[in-house]
């Protein structure tokens, strides 16, 4: 992956995808070798999952939710004078502004991730993982979403996004890269997202795309 690109990663569920973002961000054991080579000193990885499991009768506001996974101060205390400008760009990035002393558990699903792209921000990352963003977000987000994407590519973040909407990989992915238990194709989206690789990615038993 090259700086300020946005590097999709498609394929069928079970394929290995959500694997190899764990095994990427250290949360799982592995054969063989993964490497991240960075241009100079080790960068920050932001990660923003697909979704957030928790108790929604929790009386924890936005503000809460983004001190206790931004900030080493327990949540709390409430904000770091540190982190608390930080955290409020971020909200505003992502619309969330005026929403910050609502509850996680009254937000919509679509706002929820809204406040997960922005703890993704935080600290400003030279690598951003991203499973499967899109997937709760309604009209509005999707615009910020994509909104969020060009800024990145022009700040120089490398993005490395699983998505399952095809035609947003195609009109927003710098290169895409078909994963089936296997790497089947690495490609620029219009080499990618053929008929006839998306046929044989998305088959049960794969043959070589490349």
């Amino acid at each position: 992956m090259q700086p300020g690109s946005v590097h999709a990663l498609v394929g069928p569920n079970g394929g290995g995808k959500s694997s190899l973002i764990k095994t990427l961000l250290g949360q799982m054991p592995h054969q063989g070798q993964l490497s991240l080579q960075w241009p100079g000193e080790p960068g920050t990885i932001g990660y923003v999952p697909q979704a957030l499991e928790f108790d929604r009768g929790l009386p924890m506001t936005v503000d809460d939710f983004m001190a206790a996974m931004c900030q080493r101060r327990p949540a709390f205390l409430g904000l770091s004078k540190r982190y608390a400008g930080a955290i409020g760009e971020a909200l505003e990035r992502v619309g969330m502004q005026d929403k910050r002393k609502r509850r996680m558990g009254a937000l919509s699903g679509g706002e929820r991730q809204r406040v997960l792209l922005a703890q993704g921000l935080i600290p400003a990352p030279q690598l951003l993982v991203l499973d499967e963003p899109m997937s709760a977000l309604d009209e509005a987000g999707i615009q910020v979403f994509e909104r969020l994407l060009n800024d990145w590519r022009a700040a120089g973040i490398t993005v490395l996004w699983i998505e399952h909407d095809l035609e947003a990989v195609g009109r927003l992915a710098s290169r895409v890269t078909g994963l089936n238990r296997r790497v089947l194709f690495d490609a620029t989206p219009q080499q990618a997202l053929t008929p006839e690789r998306l046929l044989t990615l998305f088959s049960t038993h794969p043959r070589s795309a490349a």
